[in-house]
């Protein structure tokens, strides 16, 4: 996960996942749609490559999903391009949500 909040205005955390093949890449995206919901998350504000074998992006407004496949998170490099961006260990975070 990186954190934008430093970097720009357009979104708070970019979430940057990489699944093995286009059914797991609509899987997770489908997935953390439910999931957005069910926290109580406002809407989704767009969504881009739904049927993309390389990548879907989902935009909840503060955070924005981008669920790769290994070539296209290759290809697209957001952890290069955004380098700027700090690093969030998401890990922690989880762990405090499973627990709620």
């Amino acid at each position: 996960m990186l954190d934008l909040t430093p970097v720009t205005p357009i979104a708070d955390f970019f979430v940057v996942t990489t699944a093995t093949s286009g059914r797991q890449m609509r899987a997770i995206a489908e997935d953390v749609e439910l999931l957005m919901k069910k926290r109580g998350s406002r809407p989704r504000v767009g969504v881009e490559g739904r049927t993309s074998e390389t990548w879907i992006l989902q935009d909840y407004g503060d955070i924005v999903l981008h669920v790769f496949s290994t070539e296209g998170r290759a290809l697209y490099d957001l952890e290069h391009l955004w380098a700027d961006a700090p690093l969030v260990e998401w890990k922690p975070l989880a762990k405090k949500l499973a627990d709620k």
